[in-house]
Parts: structure tokens; sequence; C-alpha cells
């Protein structure tokens, strides 16, 4: 017989959280009709933080996807409006991706649809617990304290 795998069923855990959140998530955008797939609300939210248009290339590095991924996902926001190419003041054989005033609007759009989708998945819990939750979350995403010692067994 052997011993339960608690670690093991941490991870199953959250893969199976991971895949609903997508599901409630593509469902919420998909029901504000605003054509925009997960990819492309990645980079639009990804281009927002930008203090200035960035190149391609640093929207692939950011995004931790090639450069081709990035032209795709680009030339389907430039042809729905939501993005446009301009060239670089300095340099002219760079291009840059900057969000257009449509682009904007469904920024706005989709942090409804992020808000709904979260509201819809912490709905089970108490304020509490969610507090409890946002704490665990915070140190799963920024990763142990370097002071502290690993957890034993």
């Amino acid at each position: 017989m052997t011993a339960p795998d608690p670690d093991g069923l941490l991870a199953e855990q959250l893969l199976r959280l991971t895949r609903r959140v997508h599901r409630i998530q593509k469902r919420h955008l998909e029901h504000r009709d605003l054509g925009i797939t997960p990819a492309q609300s990645r980079l639009l939210r990804t281009l927002a933080h930008w203090g200035s248009p960035p190149r391609m290339a640093d929207l692939a590095e950011r995004l931790e996807v090639v450069p081709r991924a990035v032209t795709t996902l680009v030339d389907g926001l430039e042809a729905a409006g939501k993005v446009r190419r301009v060239p670089d003041s300095a340099n002219r054989r760079v291009i840059r991706i900057e969000l257009t005033d449509d682009g904007r609007a469904a920024l706005r759009e989709l942090r409804g649809a992020r808000r709904s989708a979260a509201e819809e998945i912490l709905a089970p819990l108490t304020d509490e617990q969610r507090a409890v939750l946002g704490g665990l979350l915070d140190t799963l995403i920024d990763g142990p304290d370097p002071g502290e010692g690993r957890r034993t067994a």
C-alpha cells in the first residue's frame, strides 16, 4: 500500500482550479461578445502596463512566447481596431504596438469580465477565507521569503 501524496493532491487541485478559472473567464469573455480570445486579452493587459508602446520582441519576452505568436495576436487585434503598429521615432526599422481608443474600451470590458469571473469563483468563500487564500496565493506567486527555511516533512 502506498502512502498518500499530499503534494500530488495539491498539484492536481491547482491544475483543476486553473482549468476552471480559464473556463469561467472564457465564458464571461464570450458573454460580453468582445470577439477577443484569452490570449489576445492577455496581450492587451500586458500592453496596457507599458509606459510607452513596446516592440513586438518586448511583448514576446514579457508574455514568454515566440515572436511569431505575438505577430499573430497583434494581427488579429489590429484588424479589430484594438491596437495599431506605429514606427519608432528613433529608428524607423522598429515597429511599436500601441492601444487604440477601442483597445482601451475593450480593456475596461475585459476587466469587468475578469472581475465577474473572480466573483463567481470566490462566491463560496467567506471574507476570512478569501483573506487567507489571498495570503497563500501571494506566497505562492512571490516564492518563499529568502530568510525563511524550507518546510520540513
